[in-house]
């Protein structure tokens, strides 16, 4: 038993070699009766003086046994005659009055206990069969069990008895890889008990946050064997987090393909004729199969649940569809569309697949509001597909490394944006970025006009080595430092603040950098240094890493314009929007003049009227209408604008 537990797939796999393992080890005899009046009787007859026995084997068995005890005279006839399982009961009181014939003609009495229901359990396998012995009536298909689960309290009840009966009959394993449940708890980490009044009811939590919410949130806080810290506010947080945020992404591509009348009749476009940003998604997403596949396989749904909802927050939601709405609601029904359409139905298509075992109800809804239009999948139900297959041709490291890149630069700059009170909507001249080599030049390169999109800026300069523009820091990291290098900790202190710049740029590009203090060798890992850049007059800096970005926040007047424009179309989109106007409905919009903001619509007219779907844009004096609605374009400076249909 102990030889064959070592090729069990245990989850955790310190259940298996530790409580399990340790159980095996020091194993004591297995007590089989139990004096018990409910269960599985056991099937021994005796002799009243010990001298013979018998042990029943089957029905058959037993049927044959009662015929020569009813030809002995010691039953009147045989209750188990018929082959009908239904017109018989082989539980007490039933089997206690049968009396068998030994061997030597003495009559033979059942053993009064019952089998220990942990037998019974442990029998599973060959129960649900029926198995008797037949050759192939055991086989593959049946036994071992692929996956078992039950709770951890289980290592001396259901995993030991299918193990046990497993090696004792079969000389092999019952099951190959089993899951150890932990417990649920309450938010603080006790048991749930009516008497602390600290039970949730699960009902309850299933109506109010739907059944996927609680399935999703249970199997991705924590892994399964882990205790569960159960909050119902993280079933909420999950609910509009996630589920919130796939049913805004699917909600927006219905919009703009029920608009163009997008059914996926078109043949697919080819990988290599589809924009970077539709090869990149696409790359993520077949490695968000393979990673989802790997760890399905490898019984954690805790991380395909993360790595499911990774994707369509981070990179789906928060990077594709937002980089590309204007390419869906702008323009005619060109190729560059049907790409983003065929792109963005794709990823939806296929994550309803890769989360139907965790949100089965969501999936399925999202899949057939998908495949009732396109017909592309010959299946009623997203659980009759097959899962998800890896595309190896369609995956591109070095893209999806930039695109990381990408959006690593972007949250840098929107993060000084922020620290600066400067909103998106208000258009920057530069960002600055110094590069190591020319290689993170090219990559920088090759994804800047998304960068300079997301975060709102003109352009981007790049510094080499030995411009000197930005100029940087570094103290010691004590807490990596100190239990290290304690008694020279000082000294190294001393050096690490005294780096020149190129001491600096060495250790960020290496990673790592060696001295001599006080005649010992010292080796710096990155994590050893905190590295800082020095602010310039005009530009904030921000660090992360090897990676520096300085944002200029100088704002000439024409950037003011270009940002009130932009202010402008937000309020407009905005009452659209509260007024439940179509996406195609065209408006008429009066503004309130004024000297701060006139100059600035009248420059990017055409900007605002574009965007907005603005037939005519007027500035007005007053405003009489009581459609009109007050709002602000400059902070502190109200103003009135009545937008309605043209």
């Amino acid at each position: 038993m102990i030889e064959l537990n070592k090729t069990i797939n245990w989850k955790p796999e310190a259940t298996g070699s530790g409580r399990f393992g340790n159980w095996l080890e020091n194993l004591v005899d297995w007590n089989l009766s139990r004096s018990r009046y409910w269960g599985t009787p056991l099937p021994i007859w005796r002799t009243e003086d010990g001298s013979e026995e018998i042990c029943i084997g089957s029905v058959d068995e037993l049927r044959a046994e009662i015929d020569k005890s009813v030809k002995a005279g010691f039953m009147e006839n045989n209750p188990y005659a018929s082959d009908d399982y239904e017109k018989f009961d082989l539980h007490r009181p039933y089997i206690d009055g049968v009396v068998l014939v030994s061997p030597k003609g003495k009559k033979m009495f059942r053993e009064p206990d019952l089998i220990d229901v942990w037998f019974d359990s442990g029998a599973m396998p060959y129960a649900q069969i029926h198995y008797m012995g037949k050759e192939g009536q055991l086989n593959p298909k049946t036994f071992p069990a692929d996956f078992i689960a039950e709770g951890v309290d289980q290592t001396r009840g259901w995993f030991f008895t299918l193990h046990a009966i497993a090696t004792m009959c079969f000389d092999s394993v019952s099951y190959k890889n089993v899951v150890s449940n932990g417990l649920v708890l309450d938010s603080k980490g006790q048991k749930m008990s009516k008497r602390l009044g600290n039970a949730v009811d699960p009902f309850e939590t299933i109506q109010k946050f739907g059944p996927d919410a609680t399935r999703w949130y249970m199997i991705t806080n924590s892994q399964p064997w882990d205790a569960l810290k159960f909050d119902p506010a993280g079933v909420d947080e999950v609910r509009k987090k996630f589920f919130g945020t796939l049913y805004n992404t699917y909600g927006f591509f219905a919009l703009y393909a029920n608009i163009d009348g997008f059914t996926y009749s078109e043949p697919d476009i080819e990988i290599s004729r589809r924009p970077e940003i539709d090869r990149w998604i696409l790359s993520e997403l077949n490695t968000l199969v393979k990673t989802v596949d790997d760890y399905f396989n490898d019984y954690e749904p805790m991380k395909a649940g993360r790595a499911v909802h990774e994707f369509v927050d981070w990179y789906l939601s928060n990077w594709y569809v937002r980089l590309c709405r204007r390419r869906f609601w702008k323009g005619e029904y060109t190729e560059d569309k049907i790409s983003a359409y065929q792109t963005l139905y794709t990823c939806l298509e296929t994550l309803a697949r890769l989360m139907a075992p965790i949100a089965p109800f969501f999936s399925e809804r999202m899949f057939r509001d998908l495949n009732n239009v396109t017909h592309r999948i010959d299946a009623e139900s997203v659980h009759h597909t097959e899962f998800p297959a890896y595309n190896e041709s369609v995956v591109d490291k070095a893209l999806e490394q930039r695109m990381q890149l990408a959006q690593k630069i972007s949250s840098m700059v929107l993060s000084l944006r922020k620290r600066s009170n400067l909103r998106v909507r208000q258009p920057l001249a530069k960002i600055m970025i110094p590069v190591a080599d020319e290689f993170q030049r090219q990559q920088i390169e090759k994804v800047a006009h998304l960068i300079t999109s997301e975060v709102n800026v003109k352009e981007i300069e790049y510094l080499d080595a030995a411009n000197n523009v930005l100029v940087k820091s570094a103290k010691p990291n004590f807490k990596t430092l100190g239990p290290r290098y304690g008694k020279i900790m000082k000294a190294i202190a001393a050096a690490v603040t005294a780096f020149s710049q190129a001491d600096i740029a060495k250790i960020e590009t290496e990673g790592r950098y060696n001295m001599v203090v006080e005649g010992q060798d010292v080796e710096l890992l990155l994590s050893d240094v905190e590295i800082a850049t020095q602010d310039i007059p005009g530009w904030v800096v921000a660090n992360e890493g090897t990676l520096t970005v300085a944002l200029d926040v100088t704002l000439t007047q024409e950037l003011k314009n270009e940002g009130i424009a932009r202010e402008l179309v937000n309020r407009i989109q905005n009452i659209r929007k509260d007024s439940d106007f179509a996406v195609t409905d065209k408006i008429v919009v009066d503004l309130l003049s004024n000297p701060e903001w006139d100059g600035a619509v009248q420059q990017y007219m055409d900007y605002i009227c574009s965007e907005t779907l603005t037939a005519s844009l007027n500035l007005v004096p007053t405003i009489a209408s009581p459609d009109r609605k007050e709002t602000e374009i400059i902070d502190g400076m109200p103003t009135e604008i009545w937008v309605r249909k043209a």
